[in-house]
């Protein structure tokens, strides 16, 4: 391999790492809230089982990201190079400033805007872009309704249990329940950097003529995201497991539950969904079965900003990349 595509290649394992960091929040700010887990227990159990998701799991979201988002026709170093700088920079400024984003709409905006700019509108594969923009919506959504459908029929079997019964055996199900949502943000989240250092592979000819993802990449993002995650985003994890609303045991148990399912079956339909939109809307419906007032509207007013400017910053961010590289380019 050339130089260029090291570089490329190690852009998007520092991409990865700052995915673990920023969604590290979404694996953990349930099980540190509620005092189940100390903050270094609870990211070695989420970093544990994010790195497991690559033995159990396919690469449908992979292949997705690889080949479904823009034409791989079109595809060059520039176009990769200047979507993970795009994807980086939000991602990195969103991490240090406490804001929960979508890593994935990061990398998918960064990818796009590449490719628009060298491509056209024909570069890009709608139907791709059309599955991302429907689970931008759908994935809080399902992720509010499932939590709150699973709060109150759990809340209807423990109804004669004394509290204290309660959020005891709570505080034990919250371990398996973040093991479930640890293991869905690794199945979808690491196969984002796998599509692209895939993409990166096969469009320097690594790979051969056939598109196919090396499980030795696989083992790699999953390594890099488990790590991201160890270190962990604290003012992410802040914001989303202390701010939004107030949690017991038994909410985040049906928070990270009822988010986990419906990632993972995402994850099976190779669906790149927000594992950060999902998990904020779980909380969010878990806080409603208390009262609405018990959600922090204003804390998730501005999370809400954040996942509408995603996409159209990350892009506009390798745009810029994309000129001024390919500018500099010109003159070796």
């Amino acid at each position: 391999m050339n130089t260029i595509v090291i570089i490329i290649i190690l852009l998007a394992l520092i991409f990865d790492f700052y995915n673990g960091m920023n969604d590290a929040a979404n694996s953990i700010a349930t099980i540190v809230s509620t005092r189940v887990l100390t903050p270094l227990q609870a990211v070695a159990w989420a970093a544990f089982f994010n790195f497991v998701a690559a033995f159990l799991f396919g690469v449908n979201v992979a292949t997705t990201i690889g080949k479904g988002i823009v034409d791989v026709n079109i595809v060059d170093n520039y176009v990769i190079f200047s979507g993970l700088v795009g994807a980086i920079i939000l991602t990195a400024t969103a991490t240090h400033l406490g804001l929960p984003i979508s890593v994935s709409h990061a990398i998918i905006g960064g990818y796009g805007g590449a490719g628009l700019i060298k491509g056209g509108i024909d570069a890009i594969i709608l139907s791709g872009y059309i599955k991302v923009l429907i689970f931008i919506f759908l994935a809080p959504i399902l992720g509010l309704v499932i939590a709150l459908f699973f709060s109150v029929v759990t809340l209807w079997l423990v109804k004669d249990m004394p509290p204290r019964k309660v959020d005891k055996y709570f505080r034990k199900l919250q371990l398996v329940s973040a093991a479930i949502y640890s293991l869905s943000h690794g199945s979808n989240d690491a196969q984002k950097t796998i599509g692209i250092i895939t993409v990166i592979l096969f469009t320097n000819g690594v790979l051969g003529n056939t598109f196919h993802v090396p499980f030795s990449v696989v083992l790699l993002s999953h390594s890099v995201i488990a790590l991201g995650t160890l270190v962990g985003g604290w003012k992410v994890i802040r914001t989303l497991g202390m701010r939004v609303t107030k949690l017991t045991p038994f909410g985040g148990f049906s928070a990270e539950t009822s988010a986990g399912l419906t990632i993972i079956g995402a994850t099976i339909f190779g669906i790149p969904v927000s594992t950060t939109h999902t998990i904020t809307g779980a909380i969010i419906g878990v806080g409603a079965t208390k009262s609405l007032s018990a959600v922090r509207w204003g804390v998730a007013r501005n999370i809400l900003w954040a996942w509408i400017l995603t996409i159209p910053l990350s892009a506009l961010f390798a745009m810029v990349t994309y000129e001024i590289s390919t500018k500099i380019g010109s003159w070796f």
